[in-house]
């Protein structure tokens, strides 16, 4: 089964190709690694100079997380130095699994040397990953435009290659997320309750990877919060939640399921809905469907957002898709939905996006909190009115109000981050 919207048709295999992916580690770092990867893999000899040239949203995703398989390294500079010694650039955003003893000791003398360079482009607002790799025998580069995997160019000597020619094809998930987000939400809900047995297989893997993620990244919470918090569903929801996204920005080395891009969307939308789901009695047939209604509006919000955002995605996005998921799994109108939806944008639409690392822990455990009492609220008709400053008339209208805020309003706020960041890592001596 398949929607239309406006006259383009939907599948929920499509989106799920496009939308619900793993990777290892956070995937602005590994974007990075695995475009340093292919611009040194195509060439020969000793690396000289590594230089990276990004947008400023890959800089501050890549300043403070932790980087898998790297012995507790972080950093965007680190990235680069492990991403040129990585040797299978085919693993693509799992390319951290190649990090191994050789590779960090490699990367090491590149640290030593002074050897890799990051600027940052002072107006690129999407993504934007542009790596070149200088040998002894000929110079690499790669450039990853508009989503974490879309190689646009791979050059050796400045020529572009026969295999980009393969590897480069327009970014098909913008104009996805635009088709999703231009849909109303009763169709989005019928979009969701379309999964083929083999969508409902895929969501249950990427559920199981989340979920180990996060029973992993309970060792790293002190034992007396977890006696203290595990109350009910909704705050044992929040607990792994905040453990697995706490445990993947640390650099844990576990492969997640990533969501519109982000493995701490993903962490954040599938655990709420499948716990709660199978704490109340709910089929595993109606929790795919409920985790495809909130993957959807996942992916809409992201799209008003954008890929990457001023404003954290971790914890509207997948806020706004854990309501309106609840909602659905309560048995509740696509009128309920949007009432949650439009709650969980008066409520959280000023959280700023201050980097990757692993106070986003935090972060999107008030996005599950906000999300629950959203959903509770819907469901007894009540909500924030539209009456209210940015919320809408309907779920739609808000996150249309949202992105202007966000991509318009808070245009400012990423440079003023920026600034901080990079005052922070050159007085540190790290830079």
């Amino acid at each position: 089964m398949s929607i239309d919207s406006g006259g383009a048709t939907l599948l929920m295999s499509e989106y799920l190709a496009a939308e619900w992916k793993p990777a290892l580690g956070c995937t602005e770092p590994a974007a990075v690694a695995w475009a340093t990867a292919l611009a040194a893999g195509i060439c020969e000899g000793a690396i000289k100079e590594i230089r990276l040239t990004c947008d400023p949203r890959i800089y501050k995703n890549c300043y403070a997380v932790g980087l898998p398989n790297s012995g507790g390294r972080q950093g965007i500079l680190w990235t680069l130095a492990i991403g040129s010694q990585l040797k299978d650039s085919s693993l693509g955003l799992r390319c951290f699994e190649g990090a191994d003893a050789e590779a960090l000791v490699q990367a090491q003398d590149l640290m030593d040397r002074c050897a890799v360079r990051v600027d940052v482009h002072p107006i690129r607002a999407d993504l934007f990953i542009d790596v070149t790799v200088v040998r002894e025998g000929g110079t690499g580069r790669a450039v990853v435009e508009g989503d974490h995997t879309n190689l646009t160019r791979l050059e050796r000597n400045g020529i572009l290659t026969s295999a980009a020619a393969s590897r480069s094809v327009p970014c098909r998930v913008s104009s996805l997320r635009a088709s999703i987000a231009g849909m109303s939400i009763q169709e989005t809900m019928a979009l969701a309750r379309s999964l083929t047995e083999e969508d409902r297989a895929a969501l249950r893997e990427g559920i199981a990877c989340n979920v180990e993620v996060a029973r992993d990244g309970m060792s790293l919470v002190p034992e007396h919060l977890v006696y203290s918090q595990m109350r009910d569903g909704q705050s044992r929801a929040e607990m792994y939640v905040g453990a697995g996204v706490r445990a993947r920005m640390s650099g844990l080395s576990r492969t997640v399921m990533t969501l519109a891009g982000s493995g701490n969307k993903g962490i954040t939308v599938s655990i709420p809905i499948w716990l709660w789901g199978r704490e109340s009695g709910h089929s595993d047939h109606h929790i795919d469907e409920a985790l495809a209604f909130a993957c959807l509006i996942t992916s809409a919000t992201t799209f008003r957002l954008g890929t990457l955002s001023a404003a954290c995605g971790s914890a509207i996005a997948a806020g706004a898709g854990i309501a309106a998921g609840l909602v659905m799994l309560e048995g509740g109108s696509a009128h309920k939905a949007g009432l949650a939806i439009s709650t969980v944008v008066g409520t959280l639409a000023g959280m700023i996006c201050d980097g990757a690392k692993t106070g986003c822990s935090m972060k999107t455990v008030t996005g599950v909190e906000v999300a629950f009492r959203a959903a509770n609220h819907a469901m007894l008709g009540e909500g924030i009115p539209e009456t209210n400053g940015i919320v809408g008339h309907d779920g739609e209208t808000s996150l249309v109000y949202l992105g202007l805020v966000v991509t318009k309003g808070m245009a400012s706020v990423d440079a003023e981050i920026l600034d901080i960041m990079q005052q922070k890592l050159t007085s540190s001596g790290n830079y």
